[in-house]
């Protein structure tokens, strides 16, 4: 294990000096982590991701350190067969590699560390421990290589909380044992977006890594806003920190919201100004005309949250008309009704109850019904009810309660946005595009490469922007070396 001890002092020293740390990110997805980090203080320097449309969408909205280079900088690429010297070559980087990043960051894969990724290698493999053996579990091995190939002085990692309990490994210990090695200190935690102003409990570890050259620990941000987790969050929490050692750990307390924090950010607030959309009932040729590309006007420009005002001027991204796109929802007739009588927080076995009712009413307007379990009463109560065992799929469905931040959004929206439908009995349809991708903190004018399901893929793929931003804020104070009674930022409103 190497340390360049000279390069690092260097990089530490520009960064003193003013200038915007330089970052590489790795598994970058869209660019949520990209936006954040930006919006903190850094400077994109590089970015490494294999999804063909991932990529395509990441170069849409960041531009390369050489406009020449661009072809370079859109290119998908696989962060097992890269290396970083041939990337900082290819996108227009002079001189010797361990030269050009302050910082490496990584959102690695979490479909070998969730749950329900578990699930769905079993169901495919037969194999009940397929995920301790999936290649993207061991992707963490590879980070490392970059980090002594870069020699960064700060490292940033996100993942789900279930990759604390890997089959019985705790993996951010053991990447914090070897970042130790390398001339680090590092902590890991668990932080909940619904905290830093992203109106969705979205809970996600995130690891920090400083030189340790500084004399002390990385910290984590405060939280911004107050939020009542749900029951369940804490039970997530003790199977997730079940195998953190009792001493000798790296893990850092996790943030609590203080007494006063305003009040999280609500799906309303979050969502309210967006256009209104009932095409894919009214008219459904028209919905199924409607590009991805395609703008709507907003319904409303008055009495903005400060929320909706943030994702309408991101920094960087602030857009100039009176519209935005991604408007397009999925169109699926049987399930208008039930969509429009759920109540609000309803999941899939109240769904199936409603449904249950409307296929009764239907029933009972027939002047000759059909007989129970004929071929006729089966084909009407297809027409009405989904065929899913509501004790197989009790989350499948979940219809978004204004008041509250929505639940977490998953990649699984690219192929089901059965997980998050519209609050408004009067749209009775799953959300937009566009309003996922406000769910997860993304402004406005940010563009996805691709289709509907591929973007509803990369919403939920993405570190949350907002929080990825208070990561990155508290990582720079930290190579800043301010100490904490020195850098209390003031609360900026239009951040809530």
């Amino acid at each position: 294990m190497k340390i360049n001890t000279a390069a690092r002092q260097a990089k530490l020293e520009r960064v003193r000096g003013g200038s915007a740390p330089r970052a590489l990110e790795l598994c970058s997805g869209c660019g949520g982590m990209s936006l954040g980090m930006v919006s903190a203080g850094f400077q994109l320097l590089g970015h490494v991701e294999f999804d063909e449309t991932a990529a395509a969408s990441y170069a849409l909205n960041f531009e390369p350190p050489v406009e020449t280079r661009r072809a370079a900088w859109s290119l998908a690429r696989d962060m097992v067969t890269s290396d970083p010297a041939t990337l900082a070559r290819e996108i227009g980087l002079d001189g010797d590699v361990v030269d050009q990043f302050d910082v490496l960051a990584a959102g690695l894969p979490c479909q070998a560390f969730a749950r329900i990724g578990r699930s769905k290698l079993r169901s495919v493999t037969g194999d009940d421990e397929a995920y301790v053996n999936d290649p993207r579990a061991k992707l963490y091995q590879r980070f490392l290589q970059y980090v002594e190939a870069v020699q960064p002085v700060a490292i940033l990692i996100e993942n789900v909380p279930d990759i604390l309990n890997h089959g019985g490994h705790n993996v951010p210990e053991k990447i914090c044992q070897t970042l130790e090695t390398l001339g680090y200190s590092a902590r890991y935690t668990l932080l909940n977006a619904a905290y830093y102003g992203v109106p969705q409990m979205r809970e996600r570890l995130f690891l920090l890594a400083i030189d340790s050259s500084l004399g002390f620990a990385p910290g984590f941000p405060e939280p911004t806003h107050a939020a009542k987790l749900p029951s369940g969050y804490e039970s997530a929490r003790t199977v997730a920190l079940k195998y953190v050692p009792a001493l000798g750990s790296h893990f850092g307390e996790i943030p609590r919201a203080r007494q006063g924090l305003p009040e999280a950010v609500s799906v309303k607030a979050a969502l309210g100004d967006l256009p209104r959309i009932t095409e894919h009932f009214s008219a459904p040729a028209e919905m199924r005309r409607r590009k991805l590309t395609d703008r709507l006007p907003y319904a409303s420009s008055t009495d903005l949250s400060a929320f909706a005002k943030k994702m309408r001027a991101w920094p960087g991204h602030k857009i100039s008309h009176a519209d935005t796109d991604g408007h397009v929802v999925r169109i699926t007739p049987r399930d208008f009704e039930i969509f429009r009588r759920m109540k609000h927080g309803g999941d899939y076995p109240h769904a199936s109850s409603v449904a249950e009712t409307i296929f009764k009413e239907k029933l009972e307007a027939l002047a000759c019904p059909p007989q129970e379990g004929s071929e006729a009463w089966e084909v009407l109560r297809a027409k009405h009810v989904p065929p899913y065992d509501p004790g197989k799929f009790p989350n499948k469905w979940w219809k978004l309660n204004p008041a509250l931040p929505s639940r977490t959004l998953t990649a699984h929206m690219g192929k089901d946005t059965y997980s998050h439908i519209h609050w408004d009995n009067g749209q009775k349809r799953t959300v937009s595009v566009r309003e996922a991708a406000r769910l997860q903190s993304i402004p406005d004018s940010f563009r996805f490469a691709g289709a509907m399901n591929a973007a509803f893929r990369q919403i939920g793929n993405a570190v949350p922007p907002l929080l990825a931003e208070a990561v990155a804020r508290r990582l720079k104070r930290d190579l800043l070396c301010q100490p904490e009674h020195q850098a209390q930022e003031k609360a900026d409103p239009e951040a809530a």
